[in-house]
């Protein structure tokens, strides 16, 4: 059975302006990302792998190349358009929760849907559901500060899905993160992927999560090859 496609870029290149110089981050990179799979990008520090989630989740734009979403290239949306595109079909996690410190838990997981005019009452009882997945329900009326580092990180999950996206793009979402709670908050991404039949990409210096995931993509030397999760061997550190 021939599976869909949910993303696919096509030559991609990123390139900077450094004083009278450029300086290319990657170069003609190519590769498709099946519908349901969880897709890990690896690399060094500096390879480009969140400037590669940003342009495959139109927060930017590349050089060159192009993003096809589903059967539309992204390339064609204006800014407005790819803002709404943005808040109804992708979901993000970043290393640090970006909370909005004056709002409770429930407060901040509405907020997207609130932005895209659904009302207050509606929003709060989505934002309640998806607290109640993440295990925060008795958190909802918490503000971020008074959360814990993996509880405000599990809030910002719940923020990233209270739209229901078809895709979930998440950059170091363990990596402010001690390895308990790091581990805890990848199953839980790891259980939403699966139960809501998400298409996932997350970049992570973890190898240990990586090898977890269905494929691999490493980012080197601007270029991007595909590997196999059990050939990853994963750093062991102290808790």
């Amino acid at each position: 059975m021939v599976k869909e496609i949910m993303i696919r870029a096509e030559n991609l290149s990123k390139v900077f302006r450094s004083g009278d110089s450029d300086l290319v981050l990657f170069d003609n990179l190519s590769f498709q990302v099946q519908k349901g799979e969880m897709l890990a990008i690896v690399g060094e520090s500096g390879a480009g792998k969140s400037t590669l989630l940003h342009l495959l989740g139109t927060l930017d734009r590349p050089s060159r190349g192009e993003v096809h979403f589903a059967n539309f290239s992204l390339s064609t949306l204006s800014e407005d358009a790819a803002a709404e595109f943005r808040n109804r079909e992708i979901g993000f996690v970043w290393q640090f929760h970006y909370l909005l410190p004056e709002f409770t838990a429930k407060e901040n997981v509405a907020m997207p849907l609130m932005v895209r005019g659904v009302d207050r009452r509606r929003a709060e009882a989505e934002a309640m559901h998806w607290l109640a997945e993440v295990g925060l329900t008795d958190r909802s009326h918490h503000r971020s500060g008074e959360l814990s580092g993996g509880e405000q990180q599990r809030v910002s999950l719940a923020r990233a899905l209270v739209t229901r996206p078809k895709v979930l793009m998440a950059d170091e979402p363990t990596g402010d993160l001690d390895n308990r709670t790091a581990e805890a908050v990848f199953e839980l991404i790891a259980r939403l992927h699966s139960g809501y039949q998400l298409t996932s990409l997350i970049v992570t210096h973890n190898l240990a999560f990586a090898r977890r995931c269905h494929r691999v993509l490493a980012l080197k030397g601007g270029r991007v090859e595909e590997v196999s999760p059990e050939s990853l061997v994963p750093v062991v550190r102290e808790s």
